[in-house]
């Protein structure tokens, strides 16, 4: 099965450095070209393990931003199997935590099932919101939905939770 990636203009600025590749389908190293390179090997392990496994995941990793500066980067998501346990898709969020960020700590959570916890389903459906928006909905709508994302990440981030 090909595996391919699809940015927003956010995501491809941040993690291939190219705000021009959003909503292009992506595969291999152009993916995650701003990725610091000291976080490759082990973010590539991580993506391939929660693909296979599916489930839900919350990773933190650095990129290289256009002017050489470092920035941190908080990831939650979501990969969806199918009956037979075969990846269909896997969506999330990304969140710039870099002032939040304190030392070079990061912190990796994967697991699968469906959550009861109530923040953790308010950013299931928020993603599903967005998904569902379509290029015709009005501009403003699809920036609250945005904005909505950005909030519940960032609380997920400042309590810790997965």
């Amino acid at each position: 099965m090909r595996q391919v990636i699809v940015y927003d203009v956010g995501a491809a600025q941040l993690l291939t450095g190219d705000p021009d590749l959003a909503e292009k389908e992506l595969t291999g190293p152009i993916s995650i070209a701003a990725v610091h390179p000291a976080d490759h090997a082990w973010l590539i392990d991580h993506v391939g393990e929660v693909t296979r496994e599916g489930g839900l995941f919350l990773v933190e990793y650095r990129v290289l931003a256009d002017d050489g500066a470092v920035r941190w980067l908080l990831s939650r998501g979501r990969t969806y199997l199918s009956e037979a346990g075969d990846p269909l898709r896997t969506c999330g969020i990304l969140i710039d935590i870099t002032e939040m960020h304190d030392g070079d700590d990061r912190y990796v959570v994967s697991g699968s099932g469906v959550s009861d916890d109530l923040l953790e389903r308010a950013i299931d459906l928020a993603l599903a919101l967005k998904k569902t928006l379509g290029p015709d909905m009005p501009a403003g709508v699809r920036a609250a939905t945005d904005l909505l994302l950005i909030s519940l990440g960032q609380t997920l981030a400042r309590i810790g939770r997965h």
